[in-house]
């Protein structure tokens, strides 16, 4: 079932179009394909595309984006974009057997579980967990 969403004249989704929220993400990739399979099975976002134009909308459909050939990830990282997750550990897991690596395991800061990870390109991308769920 596709969700009908509310756009705007210009055809941009309006709960995308808010002063001040993040929206869209360009995310550097190698393999702009393997990248989104990557974000498909760890994070449970729906990919669409091919070749270089492939693009994604995040689990809630709150955030868009392409992967590009376009940009380089850099390391060590200057941005570091965090997705929230109901269970750090196991996307830590999932990480690895998708081919990504832990940069920073998984610990307590307060009443957050927090990690750090590289995906197969090597973007660096944060995890966190609320604890108070």
């Amino acid at each position: 079932m596709t969700e009908l969403r509310e756009t705007d004249s210009a055809g941009v989704e309006r709960h995308l179009a808010r002063n001040g929220k993040l929206s869209y993400l360009q995310i550097p990739a190698h393999d702009p394909v393997g990248l989104g399979a990557f974000y498909a099975a760890v994070f449970g976002w729906s990919v669409s595309g091919g070749g270089d134009h492939v693009s994604f909308r995040d689990a809630t459909g709150d955030l868009i984006g392409a992967f590009t050939t376009d940009l380089e990830p850099s390391d060590p990282p200057g941005f570091i974009p965090y997705v929230y997750v109901s269970d750090t550990d196991a996307s830590v897991e999932a990480v690895v057997l998708h081919g990504g690596e832990v940069v920073e395991f998984p610990s307590e800061d307060g009443q957050l579980r927090l990690a750090t990870i590289r995906d197969p390109d090597g973007n660096h991308v944060g995890l966190w967990q609320s604890l108070g769920v």
